[in-house]
């Protein structure tokens, strides 16, 4: 049950955003999770300041999951997340947060896990 929300400095096309759920999609096993329920955001456009400054490129990337993940697996996805957005829209990796948030209760379909 993962949900990897994104708030984008820069706008992104359409099919830009396809190519980066995709991506995204693809990372699910450094978590030990199936692409099968994951559910992705992308806002764009959105205003972002880093150390008092306006980031022209940048992102930030919370990663909500059922459960937790090793660290080790939480590196790997930073470098993923990291090279997912500088590689599709230029942003490097030094203008990126990503946060972990494991949540214990999780509701879907009228029901929790």
């Amino acid at each position: 049950m993962p949900f990897i929300d994104s708030k984008i400095s820069v706008k992104v096309s359409d099919e830009k955003k396809d190519v980066i759920k995709a991506r995204l999609g693809a990372t699910m096993p450094l978590l030990s999770k199936s692409e099968t329920y994951l559910m992705v955001g992308i806002s764009d456009g959105y205003d972002l300041w880093m150390g008092g400054n306006r980031l022209e490129k940048g992102a930030y990337v919370a990663v909500s999951l059922f459960g937790n993940a090793r660290p080790e697996a939480y590196e790997k996805m930073t470098a993923a997340i990291c090279d997912i957005y500088e590689e599709e829209l230029g942003i490097p990796g030094s203008a990126v947060y990503v946060t972990y948030h494991p949540v214990s209760d999780w509701g879907w379909n009228g029901s929790n896990f």
